[in-house]
């Protein structure tokens, strides 16, 4: 897989949830910037490869 698409929400409870589409990732932050770092570090542990 070349390219993981997120779903990028505000939370009902504050702060921020992404959404992998076709993917089941799924990470929350409080803000975008935090949420961009979430992000890259699930995409990295759902591919990890050993």
């Amino acid at each position: 897989m070349d390219e993981v698409i997120f779903l990028v929400e505000e939370s009902d409870h504050g702060g921020y949830l992404a959404k992998g589409l076709g993917v089941s990732i799924y990470t929350k932050a409080d803000t975008l910037e935090e949420l961009r770092l979430a992000v890259k570090d699930a995409v990295s542990c759902y591919f990890d490869d050993d």
